[in-house]
């Protein structure tokens, strides 16, 4: 199933996220820091959503209270909350 996600206090502007069976299947970072998003985005595709947000919550990026990868562990818990 796809999503999307708008993130929050971040430079990326939208999150598309497909999970499948609770498999990250693939996600795009719209916007922001284009390899950065990518290689989360790499290292996120074929892991349990579980195992992700263990991995991603809690980043941050710089002064910033939250990263592209907290906005993503965010995306998922809601994801696997069922919002």
């Amino acid at each position: 199933m796809r999503y999307t996600f708008q993130p929050k206090g971040v430079c990326a502007m939208q999150i598309d996220i497909e999970v499948e069976d609770g498999i990250v299947q693939d996600v795009a970072f719209i916007g922001g820091c284009n390899g950065n998003g990518k290689g989360i985005a790499s290292l996120a595709r074929g892991r349990k959503v579980e195992e992700v947000i263990d991995a991603l919550a809690g980043t941050r990026c710089g002064n910033k209270q939250t990263s592209c990868p907290d906005q993503l562990a965010i995306a998922l818990r809601k994801i696997a909350e069922g919002a």
